[in-house]
Formats: C-alpha cells, structure tokens, sequence
C-alpha cells in the first residue's frame, strides 16, 4: 500500500473506533439479528477501505456505513429470494429507523451522546450478553461488535491463543441467530443474569481505551469515554445494583488521571511521574460519590469493581506516591483475590505489597507468578518483576527481564518505554 493509501486506511480505521458500536447498534435494531448486523458492520468496513480512498471521506461516516450495511442486507434477502416476504417487515423497520436519533440522514460522530437510558448501543451489549451463550462468548462477541476489538487484542484480555476466541465468536453469533434473540432491552427479571457479563465488557472497553494493547497510541480518551457513558447509562438504569455503581466509580477515578498520563511532548507518563495537579477534581468527586453510593446500596460491603474502585480511591486522595496508603491498597487486592481470584490481581496485589513492605516481600509472590502460563506471555508481568530487581539493585537481572517485557508488549509505546527503562539501567 502506498504513503497516501496508508493515510487512507488510518483515517478509515479511525472513524471505525469512533463509530462501530452505533453502527452495528443500528443495523441490528434494522434487522433484528445481532449476529447478521455484525457481519454486515464488517462488510461496510471493507467497502469503506476499498471506496474512501478514491472518493474521500463522505461528510457523515457513519451514516454511509449504516446505508452499505442495509444495501447488503436487502441483497442478501433478495439472493435468497425472500424478498418478497420480507418486505412489509422492512418497510416498518425503515419507518421505525427514521424516527431513531441516529437514522442515517442524521447520524454523525456526535450521535448517541446524551441518549435516555435503553439508548441502542446499551441494547446491543444487553442481546450480546443474553444468557444462551457463555459468559466468555457473551464478553467476546461484545467487545468485537461494541469495542470494535479484534480477535487479537480480545484474546490478549482474556490471555488465550486468538484462534480461541475467534472460534468463540463464531459460535456465539451462530447460537444467537439459531436461539432468535431480538434486539431489545430485556424485562426487568432478566438484567440480572446478564449484568455481570455487561459490567464486564464495559470495563474491558474502558481498558483498551486506557492502555490499548495494539498500536501506537498510549491511550484513546474516546473509548474510555464511551466506556464511561456507558457505565453511567447503566447507573441510571439500575439505580440499585451496588456493583453498577462500583463501575461507575472506578472509571470516573481512572479517568481523571487520563490528562496527566500523557506529558506535553506526547511521551507516556506512569503514576509515579505524572504531575498530580493535572487529575480532573470534578471527576474525582463524581468517582468517591460512586464510591460511596455502591457500599450504600451494598450493606456497606463492596463488590469486585467497587474494591477496585477503592484501590483508585487511595491514589485518588494521595498527594504523591509517598503519601499514598499502600498497606490499605495492599489490604484491599488480597480482600479482591478472595473474591475475584486471577493471576492479574495477583500481580496487582504483589506490586502493592512491594511498596508497603518493601521489594523482598514481593518477589516470591511474583516468582511464583512467572509460572502461570496465562500471565508469563503478559509484559506487565516481566516489567514488575523488572522494577523489583531494580529496587534490590539487581541490574543485570532488571535489564534482562525488561527485555523480556518489550519484546511482549504489543502497544509500541509501551515497547518503547520499555527498551528505554532497559537503556537507562
């Protein structure tokens, strides 16, 4: 591909990011299967890639997309000669699509913001996480057809080979489609079989917002955003579900260090570098009320993302690193690793220990973490292990295993900040 066909096909992907969720949202609502919406979002894709370069970027991106969508739709009905039975349910479904808020002729990048809560993006999570699939295929297909994520950067949140979740997609569209699950809202009795799935993909969006794992870009605040808007729709929705609130809690306080995550030359700054002063005080209240309001709604106890609120509500009120209660974060990821056990908060859990008791209390719990063969492909796990060797003034062996973190991490900037911690030792 050319310099030019290069630019092209960012710009594409780009507007992809953006707009993929209402897409597929759209579609879906159009045709009353997730799954086939999904494929069709796919293949206006492709056609935008084939077609935008030679024509340029169409003035409502989204709105193009959901037109090819619905063209290949009508295609495929008339192909398999059922056009004809068809056609009165797509003439209502058209009419009902032109009094939606993002109707093709007055879709653009602003579309969805703001909507009541049952808006059609929630929707397409609700029908992704219906409970005839698994709890993995519910929070896979919904990354792929919410997040926009491929199956790569799907299996690296979930630590499993990619053919893994590729398979899981598959079937998950199929046991859909064969199951006629409709695009809507479910009954009040039914949330709660479904939530734990939906709060899940949620805060795995707002994750690859906040560290993508492909790329070059150390954060995408749009993303986290939506994540954010997302979770805030579900508050609204479900005023008395404590770990909704937990959620909420925990992407507000996540996302009001996003402006000081990045330094003014671009270069990506961790939480021990970044200038405190830069930390959004509007969406730390809103993060602590959240806070507060999930131990209201659970008998005073937290769940697992409304501990993992309270770990973020402790960098929230520190001044610095120093000032920062590590053993009350270090209390809180073991009382997490009782309930949500994972090699990952295990980690999280020995980093904490490490900076309330020292380096040496950490390490056994990290070496013993090198043996996990879900995490031992994990950069954070060798770049933890890295800082511990640095800390004891074992430089051979931090430089070796930051060279082992750059050479799995999968987001250049984190590759790159890496290899410069490695060249700095």
């Amino acid at each position: 591909m050319t310099p030019a066909g290069d630019d092209h096909a960012r710009a594409v992907e780009a507007v992809w990011r953006i707009e993929s969720a209402g897409v597929v949202a759209s579609l879906a609502r159009y045709t009353g299967d997730v799954a086939v919406a999904e494929d069709l979002a796919q293949d206006a894709f492709l056609a935008a890639l084939q077609q935008w370069p030679e024509t340029g970027t169409p003035p409502q991106p989204r709105a193009w997309l959901i037109t090819v969508g619905r063209r290949r739709f009508v295609d495929q009905l008339r192909r398999r000669s059922a056009f004809e039975a068809r056609e009165p349910e797509l003439a209502r479904q058209a009419h009902r699509a032109q009094q939606s808020a993002d109707d093709e002729a007055t879709a653009s990048v602003e579309a969805g913001v703001g909507r009541e809560p049952g808006d059609d993006v929630l929707r397409l999570v609700f029908c992704c996480c219906h409970p005839v699939l698994a709890h993995e295929s519910q929070v896979a297909l919904t990354l792929r057809a919410v997040a926009g994520l491929t199956t790569g950067q799907i299996a690296r949140a979930f630590l499993v080979p990619e053919a893994t979740v590729a398979q899981r997609i598959v079937r998950a569209k199929r046991r859909l489609t064969e199951a006629s699950v409709t695009f809507e809202l479910p009954g009040a009795g039914e949330i709660e079989g479904r939530l734990a799935a939906v709060l899940d993909v949620v805060y795995l969006v707002f994750n690859e917002g906040y560290v993508p794992t492909t790329g070059d870009q150390w954060l995408d605040p749009m993303l986290c955003a939506e994540a954010l808007r997302l979770g805030r729709v579900l508050a609204a929705l479900l005023p008395g579900e404590a770990e909704v609130h937990g959620l909420v809690a925990l992407m507000e306080l996540q996302s009001s260090r996003l402006r000081a995550r990045r330094g003014a030359d671009g270069r990506p700054r961790l939480l021990g570098e970044q200038d405190r002063r830069q930390w959004d005080p509007l969406l730390i209240s809103r993060g602590l009320a959240a806070l507060e309001r999930a131990r209201a709604e659970g008998g005073g106890s937290l769940g697992s993302f409304g501990l993992q609120a309270a770990i973020a509500a402790c960098h929230a009120r520190a001044a610095s690193m120093d000032d920062t209660d590590w053993a009350e974060i270090a209390a809180l990821y073991e009382q997490l690793s009782v309930l949500s056990p994972s090699p990952v908060v295990e980690l999280n859990r020995a980093v904490a220990v490490s900076m309330a008791h020292g380096p040496a209390a950490a390490l056994d719990m990290v070496e013993r973490l090198t043996g996990d063969r879900h995490l031992a492909g994990n950069h954070l796990l060798w770049s933890v292990q890295a800082d511990l060797f640095e800390r004891l003034g074992e430089r051979d062996r931090a430089r070796a295993a930051l060279a082992r973190a750059a050479s799995l991490a999968t987001n250049e900037s984190e590759r790159r900040l890496l290899e410069e911690r490695a060249e700095r030792l």
